[in-house]
């Protein structure tokens, strides 16, 4: 299972990888495997800006559909519309392609209460 040590992690298997002020979100490698085959991701419309533990949309699987939590707060820069028609990437490159939002972080301190590659690890047992 793939853990980058250059990101930060959420206890509901988000992620973000920050760049300056920006931030990419996705969903980790171990939760795509625990929903197994994405058919949908699905971000609210007109969606201007994410709050930190709020739903910013859902990710639906063959069998279950999940709630997607803004790991931290931020004004919405992006949206992979990539997903629309090929949600399985997800499932395929949940680090790389799969990326689901990017954001402009309103404020870097939200970083400090996210998981760090070794504490998500061991949040998830690997």
């Amino acid at each position: 299972m793939d853990i980058p040590d250059n990101l930060k992690y959420t206890n509901d298997h988000e992620w973000i990888k920050v760049e300056g002020n920006t931030g990419t979100i996705g969903i980790t490698d171990y939760a795509q495997g625990e929903l197994g085959d994405i058919v949908f991701v699905d971000i609210q419309n007109g969606l201007e800006e994410i709050q930190k533990g709020n739903s910013f949309g859902t990710i639906e699987a063959v069998k279950t559909v999940s709630d997607l939590l803004a790991p931290i707060s931020g004004k919405v820069l992006e949206i992979n519309k990539e997903l629309e028609s090929n949600a399985e990437i997800v499932n395929k490159d949940p680090y790389g392609a799969g990326w689901i939002i990017k954001i402009e972080i309103n404020d870097l301190v939200e970083l400090d209460s996210l998981l760090d590659a070794v504490a998500y690890g061991s949040l998830i047992g690997a």
